[in-house]
């Protein structure tokens, strides 16, 4: 069974694309969350939906798809830690990893859906930034997407089957 991990800034298409792709996916637990609790957060949250999300990834991992797609994980609730609250809780780096990230860039026009922070061009770019910086620091492979919604579905069929190959 191979994870791959959909990565980036908000609003950039990852929940999109992921039902797009045909391929089982996790959903992502902080907007379910949000939605129940709001979205005036601390740090504690972030950890709680931290745990939520590894949760429900472990049991979409129990069922053992070939590929199983994760709309977010913990490297991406550090990347909120660090946009929010500019600290990264080690626990955050320390969760299990995908086996690939496709990282989003902010390239898409930007929805705001009530759960959303960072509409703003500044705001969507330091997110960006920060999402790849995750990446970086974990040392996880990842592969860049942007582009039309055609040219985003196209790129991460592509680096799927690389990864399957």
């Amino acid at each position: 069974m191979k994870t791959v991990c959909l990565h980036g800034a908000e609003s950039t298409g990852k929940t999109v694309l992921a039902g797009r792709l045909g391929y089982p996916w996790v959903p992502e637990y902080g907007r379910a969350y949000c939605e129940e609790h709001g979205t005036d957060l601390a740090m504690a949250d972030l950890l709680a939906i931290a745990d939520g999300q590894a949760e429900a990834n472990r049991k979409a991992c129990a069922l053992a798809p070939p590929i199983l797609l994760l709309d977010t994980d913990q490297l991406m609730t550090a990347a909120w830690a660090q946009m929010l609250f500019s600290d990264v809780p080690e626990i955050l780096m320390a969760y299990p990893k995908a086996d690939l990230y496709l990282l989003f860039a902010p390239d898409v026009p930007w929805h705001d859906d009530g759960t959303r922070f960072f509409g703003d061009e500044k705001g969507r770019d330091r997110f960006a930034r920060i999402a790849e910086d995750m990446l970086v620091r974990a040392g996880v492979p990842f592969v860049h997407i942007a582009g039309s919604w055609d040219q985003r579905e196209a790129r991460a069929r592509q680096a799927i089957a690389d990864l399957l190959a």
